[in-house]
């Protein structure tokens, strides 16, 4: 699960994988209690209801209602059509005939789960409405299958996980999932490590991924480390074993290790009350405070919502002490345990609170930095990896990239990376491919490191991969760690999302086999889950489908970024940039500047700089776009609020409004 996704606030359907609340409804789902009822619909295809759904069978349409009816899936058994737009269509027909959504996108999918076919749509929503509607039309033989998703964009962040759970479960009558369980897993022989470097190396090519850090693992020794590509597009230096990359989220399963080694120490327990380790701590209410546990910080269950826009937009710097003030003005907007919602302020939390146990007295930011160091990284021989930018930033280092809004692969600032930092145990990492091998073995071993000497506990090491939330079907959040059976076969991984980089790490403990995948490109995250498959028909002699994912994703994300530049005015409309005020104000977050830099309008709020677009919406509202190379992005619509002009900023469950200053 990447760490900073704030502008992503209509991802296509297949990426979806991140109220006040009294005690009795904080306590009112307990961890792993989870319910899912599988169903057919009449035209009988499979899905998955989630825990607590309300299931609505209908003429042709089986409609699954979330509790109170913020979200609506519809199935709709279309039948025969022409083509995917033509079923979505029909499909909308019987669902809510008096709906005009403008289409925006329809984008192919590889064939998957017994569908021959996969489409998804998007449509043209304007912005204040915040609302999220989607659809994927699915074809098997002749017969078509259609899924709408409909509901605030509030509503869909919080369920996202269990709108990924239905659409995973859904399947045509009579199809037999595909499954490696029970076969015996091949060695990592030299010829098996070729192909999965060459469909490395292929996949770069496709994607214009300039580097790429990789290490394999088998039976607890590395086979096989080393790089491949160049650290910066245009230079010679090729990426070795030792290069370093930013890590961003992998960094939350090294948290979660560093508190378990602390309980090992006794220090804390996982059921214990945070205020009873750490007496400053804060979230939202009293009573929202005194329920949280140690676990809670780092499960990805507690209800939280994703808050990343919030610090993005702060002026970086802030000491790591901003990661509680911020939590103490955040109220969760689902129960403990009922759904998953990734916050990075409670890990960054927990981090730090693993620092202040460790050395109490410290500063926060420098405890913790130590007791990484010396409770984890260092006992793990991870001798290259660490927090400090300026350090990792010599030398042997990967530069990210990303695409600009012609589709070319730049070399893109790390400026915007270092926004991280005041929350580094969330992301912050730097580490390279060798590091991270160690950090794989170190999981597959139970706390041994391959020279034997033990870090941490099995039992405190294997806790972290407790189920303690759904993220959709056969997949669980535990701490730090995703924990899912992919293909029949357990895999422990998660992956890690920068500004030009992204990342992966994969185990596959009862064959004990695992990878590591690092890029220092945008383009590198179209790359992950296809490797993990590659692996999997590797290890396992499945049917070669991974390279045809990621050549159906090349397409896909081209026409996404030519649909994306069609909307928008480059450079933006000069009547509606002269307009603008030079500085714009909100009391949480700080302040928006308009400036001039060589002919262009530049926006920077807090950590997000660039020049700007302009696009008119549906609805006649105008938006503000940074077009800066990479996949970092920012949208402000234009408005006005008691005759004074705003820019107003929203994630999914936030929002921000600006008010021009004189």
């Amino acid at each position: 699960m990447p760490i900073l996704k704030p502008w992503l606030r209509r991802a296509p359907l297949e990426t979806l994988i991140c109220l006040c609340a009294a005690v009795a409804f904080l306590a009112a789902t307990p961890l792993n209690a989870f319910a899912n009822t599988p169903g057919t619909t009449g035209g009988g295809v499979g899905y998955t209801a989630p825990d607590g759904w309300d299931v609505r069978p209908g003429e042709g349409l089986t409609v699954l209602a979330a509790p109170a009816d913020e979200l609506l899936v519809a199935l709709v058994d279309v039948g025969s059509a022409d083509s995917a737009s033509d079923a979505v269509l029909a499909a909308w027909a019987l669902f809510d005939p008096d709906a005009d959504y403008p289409v925006r996108l329809v984008t192919a999918a590889s064939p998957r789960e017994g569908w021959e076919e996969r489409a998804s749509v998007s449509y043209d929503i304007p912005p204040n409405e915040r609302l999220a509607v989607q659809a994927l039309a699915l074809r098997r033989e002749a017969s078509w299958t259609v899924m709408i998703v409909r509901g605030s964009q509030a509503a869909q962040e919080r369920r996202s996980a269990a709108t990924s759970l239905i659409q995973q479960s859904l399947r045509p009558a009579g199809y037999e999932r595909e499954s490696f369980a029970g076969r015996t897993p091949n060695p990592l022989t030299p010829e098996r490590i070729d192909l999965l470097r060459e469909f490395v190396a292929e996949a770069m090519d496709a994607l214009d991924v300039p580097g790429v850090g990789l290490a394999l693992i088998d039976q607890g020794e590395v086979v096989w480390q080393g790089g491949l590509g160049v650290r910066q597009l245009g230079a010679d230096e090729p990426v070795t074993a030792d290069t370093r990359f930013m890590i961003a989220s992998n960094t939350k399963g090294m948290v979660t290790l560093l508190l378990a080694t602390l309980a090992d120490e006794g220090a804390l327990e996982w059921d214990q009350p945070v205020t009873q380790v750490f007496p400053e701590f804060r979230l939202g209410s009293d009573e929202t405070t005194r329920s949280t546990l140690m676990r809670h910080l780092v499960c990805a269950c507690t209800g939280l919502p994703r808050k990343d826009m919030g610090f993005l937009l702060v002026e970086p710097g802030a000491p790591a002490t901003d990661t509680f003030r911020q939590l103490a003005d955040t109220q969760p907007t689902s129960a403990f345990g009922e759904l998953f919602q990734y916050n990075n302020l409670l890990v960054s939390a927990a981090g730090y609170v693993g620092g202040a146990l460790a050395y109490p007295g410290m500063e926060l930011g420098a405890a913790f930095d130590l007791a990484m160091e010396t409770r984890v990284f260092a006992p793990a021989g991870m001798h290259n990896s660490g927090f400090d930018f300026a350090e990792a930033m010599q030398g042997d280092w990967a530069r990210p990239h990303g695409r600009n809004l012609d589709g070319d692969v730049v070399e893109i600032s790390n400026t915007f990376n270092q926004s991280i930092e005041t929350h580094r145990p969330a992301g912050g990492a730097w580490s390279t491919a060798a590091d991270m091998a160690r950090f794989v073995q170190l999981e597959l071993s139970g706390g041994l490191t391959p020279e034997g000497e033990r870090v941490v506990s099995e039992a405190n090491l294997m806790e972290r991969r407790v189920h303690n939330v759904p993220t959709g079907e056969d997949s669980w959040y535990g701490m730090g760690l995703f924990d899912e059976i992919a293909w029949g076969v357990p895999v422990v991984s998660h992956g890690g999302t920068l500004l030009g980089y992204r990342s992966n790490f994969y185990l596959l403990p009862e064959a004990g086999i695992g990878a590591v995948v690092l890029t220092n490109s945008d383009e590198g995250s179209v790359m992950l889950r296809p490797f993990l498959r590659r692996l999997m028909e590797v290890v396992y002699d499945g049917q070669p489908e991974a390279m045809n994912d990621i050549n159906t994703a090349v397409e896909r994300m081209a026409r996404q970024s030519g649909a994306r530049r069609a909307t928008l005015t480059v450079p933006g409309d000069p009547a509606i940039l002269e307009a603008l005020a030079a500085q714009y104000h909100n009391p949480e977050t700080g302040y928006i500047t308009i400036r001039d830099v060589d002919g262009e309008t530049w926006l920077r709020a807090g950590a997000i700089e660039g020049p700007v677009a302009t696009r008119r919406n549906a609805d006649g509202t105008v938006s503000l776009a940074t077009v800066g190379a990479g996949a970092i992005g920012l949208e402000a619509v234009i408005g006005d609020e008691d005759g004074v002009a705003t820019l107003t900023i929203r994630d999914s469950q936030h929002e921000y409004v600006y008010r021009a200053q004189d």
